[in-house]
C-alpha cells in the first residue's frame, strides 16, 4: 500500500464504508442477530462506530442520528418495518458468542 497516500487509502476506507452500509440497508431481511452471530458485529455495531468517531473529532451527532445515517431511516422505524423476533436458536448462538466487552 506504500503507494497510495493517507489521502487515498481515507478515501477507499470511507467508500468500502458506505458501500458496506448501502449493502445492509438493501438487505433487510438479514438481522442484526444474525450478523452478530455470524461476524461479531451489526447495524448497531457500525453506528455506534460512526457515534464514538463522531465524538472523537468533537462532531455533534446523538445517538438516533447515528442510527439513521446506517439505517437509512429512524432506527424505530426499521425495526417496525424488518425486525422479526428471534428464535430460540439465534438467541442460544448469541449467548455462547457474545462479545465479551
Amino acid at each position: 500500500m506504500s503507494a497510495l497516500s493517507e489521502d487515498d487509502v481515507t478515501r477507499l476506507e470511507a467508500a468500502a464504508f458506505r458501500r458496506l452500509v448501502s449493502h445492509l440497508r438493501n438487505r433487510p431481511d438479514t438481522q442484526n442477530i444474525d450478523l452478530m452471530n455470524l461476524a461479531g458485529f451489526c447495524r448497531n455495531c457500525l453506528a455506534n462506530w460512526y457515534l464514538d468517531a463522531a465524538e472523537q473529532a468533537n462532531l455533534p451527532l446523538t445517538k438516533d442520528q447515528s442510527r439513521e445515517a446506517i439505517y437509512g431511516m429512524p432506527y424505530e422505524d426499521w425495526k417496525r418495518l424488518n425486525q422479526r423476533e428471534a428464535n430460540e436458536a439465534q438467541k442460544a448462538s448469541f449467548e455462547m458468542n457474545r462479545p465479551k466487552e
